[in-house]
């Protein structure tokens, strides 16, 4: 009777840890895009884009329409939205390093190991966490299984000789055959995660696109979706800069992507658009095969779809292009839920963070809710797009530079205290600064509270795009800004 009693005691202890809580929690399908901003079809940032894949996706759950990313570069947001902290908490603000390196983070539990360690069955394939910031001996503490994340196939030369050369800022007409582009195979690997994934427990896979991210190539009939003689430029005001403080442009003060005043001068700034907005529409065509793919496992039904871009870009806005700012073109993103918790066909404009993306999904996951995450889960607004919602949005470029934009404002403030604010109701492009409008002098005084208390110094071997400020000196990547120098244009 004692030995059944053992049997039945170690059974139960047996059912109690084992992962097999297919029908208790729903799968995750996570997607992230590389450098794409509001240029789909469900945000209207262009009048002409084509996205129907993630149109589709947002038509069946709920677009977030004022999200924005914690920082307009790679590894700082990505960084940020895997670990659940603020750029200005972790001292992560430029292309290195790694999170893992990182005294704070060593030790972190991050959001694919929340559920790896949960008995998930986690996948990762492209580029989730920023290339190369996790080592080789991290990765499996991370995901059960890495799939391919190969890199962007290139001509033998470059097809634009732009300043500063770098060999990823080009754009144009190549390959021909989509199947040699980086995201057709990352869908290929998605694709065979998603027909092979173990039917006894939930899975979360995540799929990270390189396109639109420069190269911004694509094959014709991608570019032939885009007319030349009927395409549309973004809004530009030729004397947008002249009301903004000095240290808005050390924010990006030597990069590799070209001014507009070289791609006007060069007759590339619309072939640069075009090629941005092909790139976009090839790359959610593979959003498409992989959705397709979820959709013919018989499991969509019990899958959370969560598309994400980690930061904006700019198409001649501000007279740049890239990122590196804190203004709209840079940090408003795609953010878009579909599947159990989320409302179909719903619209949220409460401004959102990619930092909530950590929280929201360990509720809709039925995880205990954890306090050291910075973020705030999305559930509220994914029952009810119109739920109220206290935060705004804070994004952060380097040490000391915030964005805090709240339903109708955006409002920054530098490491040398200038300031900017933009009422995005009357001024959707951003061209008037009214920082020094008496007028709104209450207005930034109840933004400015939002501003990070803690504004960590760049953690050790912190380099690409780094700009610090200390005792009135600025320095871009190691060289003191002479206070003197022509602006960049």
């Amino acid at each position: 009777m004692r030995a059944l009693a053992w049997i039945a005691l170690g059974f139960l202890f047996a059912c109690c840890q084992t992962p097999s809580f297919a029908a208790e929690r729903p799968n995750v399908l996570m997607i992230a895009v590389d450098d794409l901003n509001d240029w789909i079809g469900c945000l209207q940032g262009h009048p002409q884009v084509k996205t129907p894949h993630i149109d589709s996706l947002a038509a069946r759950g709920t677009v977030f329409t004022n999200a924005h990313c914690q920082a307009p570069l790679c590894n700082p947001s990505r960084s940020s939205l895997l670990s659940g902290f603020r750029p200005s908490t972790t001292g992560i603000y430029a292309l290195q390093p790694g999170m893992r390196t990182v005294t704070r983070l060593k030790n972190h539990v991050t959001l694919p190991q929340a559920f790896t360690q949960a008995g998930y069955h986690t996948f990762t394939c492209g580029k989730i966490f920023h290339d190369g910031s996790i080592s080789a001996a991290d990765q499996p503490r991370e995901f059960n299984q890495w799939g391919p994340a190969p890199g962007m196939p290139r001509p033998t030369k470059k097809f634009v000789e732009t300043p500063a050369p770098h060999p990823l800022v080009d754009w144009g007409v190549f390959p021909a055959d989509d199947h040699r582009q980086a995201d057709w195979q990352i869908a290929d690997a998605a694709i065979a995660k998603l027909k092979a994934v173990p039917g006894d427990r939930p899975f979360f896979v995540s799929v990270g696109f390189r396109l639109p991210h420069v190269p911004c190539y694509a094959s014709q009939k991608w570019f032939d979706l885009y007319p030349v003689d009927q395409l549309q430029l973004p809004p530009y005001k030729a004397d947008d800069r002249d009301d903004l403080p000095r240290f808005a442009s050390y924010l990006h003060w030597k990069l590799p992507e070209p001014r507009l005043k070289f791609l006007v001068e060069h007759d590339q700034w619309k072939p640069l658009v075009r090629a941005y907005l092909a790139s976009i529409s090839l790359m959610d065509s593979q959003v498409g095969r992989v959705l397709d793919a979820l959709h013919a496992t018989g499991r969509s039904d019990e899958t959370i779809v969560v598309l994400w871009s980690d930061h904006g870009w700019h198409l001649g806005e501000k007279g740049i292009t890239g990122k590196n700012t804190l203004w709209e073109r840079s940090t408003r993103v795609p953010l878009i839920f579909a599947g159990p918790g989320s409302a179909k066909g719903a619209r949220c404009s409460r401004p959102v963070e990619l930092l909530d993306v950590f929280p929201t999904l360990l509720e809709l996951c039925r995880f205990e809710q954890r306090s050291d995450l910075e973020g705030h889960s999305l559930v509220p607004q994914l029952k009810d797009a119109a739920a109220e919602r206290p935060w705004p949005a804070i994004t952060t470029h380097n040490q000391n530079n915030h964005a805090v934009r709240s339903e109708h404002w955006r409002f920054i403030r530098y490491a040398d205290g200038s300031e900017e604010l933009y009422d995005l109701r009357t001024d959707p492009n951003e061209w008037t600064n009214l920082a020094k409008d008496a007028k709104q002098a209450e207005t930034i005084r109840q933004l400015a509270v939002w501003l990070p208390k803690q504004n960590t110094p760049p953690v050790p071997g912190s380099a690409s795009r780094l700009l610090t400020y200390e005792n009135g000196v600025a320095t871009w990547e190691g060289e003191r800004i002479d206070p003197e120098a022509a602006l960049p244009d």
